[in-house]
C-alpha cells in the first residue's frame, strides 16, 4: 500500500478551477487520472476514463458543479481506460449542445462507443477551443503517440498542460504529485507504448517549447513546474518502441549504413554532372558568341580588304577612312559588349530575388540575336508583359537561350526558310506561364519523352552535348520549385515554364 498524500474521497484542485477528479484504484499500477475544468455553464471534462471510474468521477464532478454545466468531453485519444464511460456520462449532462473534442482520425473510432453527441474535431478549427466566456484551450498534435490523431492540451492561463498518455507511469507505489525518481516509474509505460524514438521525440519537441506550470497525464503522477525540464531531457533520450526490438535496431543500422553509402555514389554523381554541365555551358557560350561576332568579325574583315584595295591604287579619301574607322569602331565595341553581357550571364548568382519575366525574356534574345526584326526568324510577343517570379534570373535566362538555341538547331538542321516563334505571356490562378512555340515542324512522338533526359541529343557531335535541355529542367525545376514541358502543336513545338506569380 502506497504512502498517498492526499484524501482521494474528493476532487482535488491542482491549479486555478482545475480538479482531478478520479480515484485510486488499489494495487493497480495503472492509475487513470480525469479532470475537470469549472467554467460555468461551458465546464469542460478530460478524459473521464471507463466505467471503473465512473461512479467516482461522477460523484466528485457532482461536488463542484451541476453536471449539466458540462459542455466539452476533450478526449485525447480513442482507448477504453480514457473514453468508455462517455456513453453513460452522456445521459447524466443531456445537453444537445454537448460537443466531443477530438482529433478527426479518432471521431471515427471514438464512435464506436454508442457516442451520440457532435464531434468537435481540433484539426477543422485551428487546434484550439475557445468558449464564449474567453476560456481558451489550445491543442498540440502529437500523431502516433500512441494515436494517429493523439493531442495535447494545453490552458495558457494557469499553464497546465493535459498530456493523455505521455508523461504517464506505471507505478507499483503510485503518488499523487512525482519528485526526482519520476522518470523511472515512466519509463517502462512510453518504452512500451510510444511507438519509437524519433515519433515520440518529435512530439516532446512541440511540448518543450511551452511555458508549462503543471503537467496533468492520464496515466501516473501529476508533475510540477522544477521537474519538468528534466523529464523531457531524459525522455528524449529513451529507446522505446521500436527501437527496443533488437532486430529492428539492427536492420535499422544497416538501412542507416545503406542510405549513407547511396547518398555518397549520388554526391559523386551530381559533382561529375555538375562538372560536365560547366563545360556543355562554357561550350554553349563559345558557341553563342561565336554566333554574335560572325557578322560584325564579317563586316569588319569587309571593310579592311576594301580600305587595303583602294590604298594600293592610290583612291582612298580621307573623309572614307574616317567613316570606315567609325563603322569598325562600333563592330568591335558590340564585340566587347557581347563578351562582357556573356560574362555577367554565366556568373553564378544564387541571391534569389523578384524579377520580370519580360526582361529576362529580352536578355535572353539579345544573347541569342533573335531580334524582333530579324528577316530570318519572326518572333511575336503578345500576353502580360507585367509578370514577376521569384528565383535566379541569370539561370532564368540560360534556360531561355537553351531553349531559343534549340529551336535554331532545329532550323539549320531541316533548312527551314521562314521561322515563326510565337512567345506568350499569361498568368493562370496562381501562376506564371511563359510558352514559347515554333513552327518547324515539331518533336518526333517516340523523341519527345527523353528530350530532358541528360546526353540525349540528336544533334551532331559538334552541334551539342544532350545536357541543354536537361540543365534547363533542373534550373526550373529543382532550383526554382517550377515546371519545365514540352509538346507538340499543330506546327512545331511549344515549351511552357510554369512557375509562381509574385
Amino acid at each position: 500500500m502506497p504512502k498517498l498524500q492526499h484524501d482521494f474521497k474528493q476532487p482535488i484542485e491542482i491549479a486555478d478551477s482545475i480538479y482531478w477528479v478520479g480515484m485510486y484504484l488499489e494495487n493497480d499500477p495503472f492509475q487513470c487520472h480525469p479532470y475537470f475544468i469549472k467554467n460555468g455553464d461551458e465546464s469542460i471534462l478530460i478524459d473521464p476514463g471507463s466505467m471503473l471510474e465512473f461512479n467516482e468521477t461522477v460523484r466528485k464532478v457532482k461536488s463542484i458543479a451541476d453536471i449539466k454545466s458540462i459542455k466539452y468531453i476533450v478526449l485525447h485519444h480513442q482507448d477504453p481506460d480514457l473514453a468508455a464511460a462517455v456513453p453513460e456520462i452522456e445521459k447524466l449532462i443531456d445537453r444537445d449542445d454537448l460537443l466531443i473534442v477530438t482529433h478527426s482520425r479518432m471521431s471515427l473510432l471514438i464512435k464506436h462507443y454508442l457516442v451520440s453527441s457532435d464531434y468537435y474535431e481540433i484539426d477543422k478549427h485551428d487546434n484550439q477551443l475557445i468558449t464564449s466566456s474567453g476560456f481558451k484551450l489550445d491543442f498540440l498534435t502529437t500523431p502516433y503517440c500512441h494515436s494517429p490523431g493523439a493531442f495535447v492540451s494545453y490552458d495558457p492561463k494557469t499553464k497546465t498542460l493535459f498530456s493523455g498518455d505521455i508523461f504517464g507511469g506505471i507505478e507499483e507505489s503510485w503518488e499523487f504529485y512525482a519528485d526526482t525518481t519520476y522518470f523511472e516509474k515512466a519509463k517502462q509505460f512510453h518504452q512500451e507504448y510510444m511507438p519509437s524514438k524519433d515519433i515520440f521525440n518529435y512530439a516532446l519537441s512541440k511540448i518543450e517549447k511551452l511555458d508549462i506550470e503543471l503537467i496533468a497525464p492520464q496515466h501516473g503522477s501529476i508533475i510540477k513546474k522544477q521537474y519538468i525540464q528534466n523529464l523531457i531531457t531524459d525522455m528524449k533520450n529513451l529507446d522505446c518502441g521500436l527501437y527496443i526490438e533488437e532486430k529492428y535496431n539492427r536492420e535499422l543500422l544497416d538501412t542507416i549504413n545503406e542510405l549513407k553509402e547511396k547518398e555518397k555514389t549520388i554526391q559523386e554523381r551530381d559533382r561529375q554532372l555538375f562538372e560536365q554541365s560547366k563545360r556543355a555551358e562554357m561550350g554553349e557560350m563559345i558557341g553563342n558568341i561565336a554566333h554574335q561576332w560572325r557578322q560584325p568579325l564579317a563586316i569588319v574583315n569587309t571593310i579592311v580588304a576594301i580600305l587595303k584595295e583602294k590604298n594600293s591604287v592610290g583612291v582612298l579619301e580621307r573623309d572614307e577612312v574616317s567613316s570606315k574607322l567609325d563603322t569598325m569602331e562600333k563592330r568591335v565595341v558590340y564585340m566587347s559588349d557581347t563578351i562582357e553581357d556573356f560574362m555577367n550571364y554565366y556568373k553564378p548568382n544564387k541571391d534569389k530575388s523578384v524579377f520580370s519575366i519580360y526582361t529576362a525574356l529580352n536578355k535572353a534574345l539579345e544573347i541569342t540575336n533573335y531580334t524582333k526584326d530579324s528577316t530570318k526568324i519572326k518572333i511575336n510577343i503578345r500576353g502580360d508583359k507585367e509578370l514577376n517570379i521569384y528565383g535566379l534570373m541569370n539561370e532564368f535566362v540560360q534556360v531561355i537561350v537553351s531553349i531559343l538555341s534549340n529551336i535554331y538547331d532545329i532550323i539549320e538542321l531541316r533548312s527551314i526558310p521562314d521561322i515563326k516563334i510565337d512567345i506568350l505571356l499569361q498568368k493562370e490562378n496562381e501562376d506564371a506561364v511563359l510558352s514559347i512555340s515554333d513552327n518547324a515542324g515539331g518533336i518526333d512522338a517516340d523523341i519527345l519523352p527523353k528530350i530532358f533526359n541528360p546526353y540525349f541529343t540528336t544533334k551532331h557531335q559538334s552541334m551539342g552535348t544532350g545536357l541543354g535541355l536537361h540543365i534547363a529542367k533542373m534550373i526550373i525545376e529543382d532550383h526554382m520549385d517550377g515546371k519545365l514541358q514540352a509538346e507538340n502543336n499543330s506546327f512545331g513545338a511549344t515549351f511552357t515554364i510554369r512557375m509562381k506569380n509574385e
